[in-house]
């Protein structure tokens, strides 16, 4: 199942963002997330989520 959004973005100076893969019993899920905020962070599974050269 495929889903679009139209989100905008904000990018603040300060961000510190991490990038993760977390094994679990559902798989292996990819995590991205900004450190400096509560809450800021978007998991997809990680067969979902797009190569380095895909996101160039």
């Amino acid at each position: 199942m495929s889903q679009e959004t139209n989100a905008v973005a904000a990018v603040a100076e300060d961000a510190e963002v991490m990038a993760s893969v977390e094994t679990g019993p559902a798989g292996e899920t990819f995590i991205l997330a900004d450190i400096t905020r509560d809450d800021a962070y978007v998991t997809a599974p990680l067969q979902d989520a797009a190569t380095l050269p895909e996101w160039r």
